[in-house]
C-alpha cells in the first residue's frame, strides 16, 4: 500500500483553481487501486495536509502523470505559497477500530 501526502499553504483560490482541483480529485479517485483520502489542518501554522492511499504504487503514478496534475504542478505558485510531497510505503496500519480510518478495513 503506498501513501502520497501533500502538504502545502495556500495563498488565494480562484474558479481556475476550483475547477482543476475538482478534476485531480476525480482522477484520483478514478486511478487503479484508490482506497481514499483524508485531510488536516494546523490553526497554528496554516498548513493543510491531504493524504491520499493507493493499494499499488501503479494508482499512484497513474495520478502523477495525469495532465491535470501536470498543470497544477506547473501553476502551484498561482494558489499556493509552497508545498512539500511525501510518498510513502505503507507497512503496518492498525488501531481499535474505532475511528473508521479509511485504512481500518484494509489488514
Amino acid at each position: 500500500m503506498y501513501s502520497a501526502t501533500f502538504i502545502f499553504t495556500a495563498k488565494q483560490y480562484d474558479d481556475e483553481f476550483h475547477a482543476l482541483d475538482a478534476l485531480i480529485a476525480t482522477a484520483a479517485k478514478e486511478s487503479v487501486g484508490y482506497i481514499g483520502e483524508e485531510a488536516w489542518e494546523d490553526p497554528k501554522t496554516g498548513r493543510i495536509a491531504n493524504v491520499y492511499y493507493w493499494e499499488t504504487e501503479a494508482g499512484l503514478k497513474a495520478l502523477i502523470a495525469h495532465p491535470k496534475h501536470i498543470e497544477a504542478k506547473k501553476r502551484y505558485s498561482e494558489w499556493l505559497g509552497g508545498y512539500q510531497v511525501i510518498i510513502s510505503q505503507v507497512i503496518k496500519t492498525y488501531g481499535d477500530g474505532q475511528l473508521g480510518h479509511v485504512l481500518s478495513m484494509q489488514w
